[in-house]
């Protein structure tokens, strides 16, 4: 099993959901690394968008909140959207309904403490996270 094999199972993806997700994974991670603030950064603009606490419940130790596509769609920027979509080879639309699935898991398995820092051994970034939930399944 694949390293985008095993996120997806971790996150409950089916396989068909796991092809899309596997496309636009490393775009999403790409962005939230370099996203301005990383992780906290982008919580932040979900805080500014009115979904503060649905972004708050991925970081919790509660049941996650769902997100919608349009309602990622007023925390994201069209470039951004539109970036994402280049890069995994997806249309905008597929882009906001994947992520709207996709983003609150990966922020939940990324924040294993309860906390959008992402510090860890392996430099902060949310790949060394992944990479570390990844070693514990």
């Amino acid at each position: 099993m694949g390293l985008l094999d095993s996120i997806t199972s971790a996150m409950g993806g089916s396989d068909t959901q796991g092809s899309t997700q596997a496309g636009l994974l490393p775009a999403l991670m790409e962005l939230v690394n370099n996203y301005p603030g990383g992780l906290q950064g982008l919580m932040q603009k979900f805080q500014e968008a009115g979904l503060g606490g649905v972004a708050a419940s991925w970081v919790s130790n509660g049941p996650n909140e769902a997100v919608t596509p349009g309602q990622l769609q007023s925390v994201l920027d069209d470039d951004m959207v539109s970036q994402l979509a280049q890069r995994s080879g997806q249309d905008n639309d597929t882009v906001l309904s994947t992520l709207s699935g996709l983003l609150p898991s990966l922020v939940d398995q990324a924040t294993p403490e309860g906390e959008a820092s992402l510090q860890s051994a392996q430099g902060g970034s949310l790949l060394g996270s992944l990479t570390g939930m990844l070693g514990k399944l």
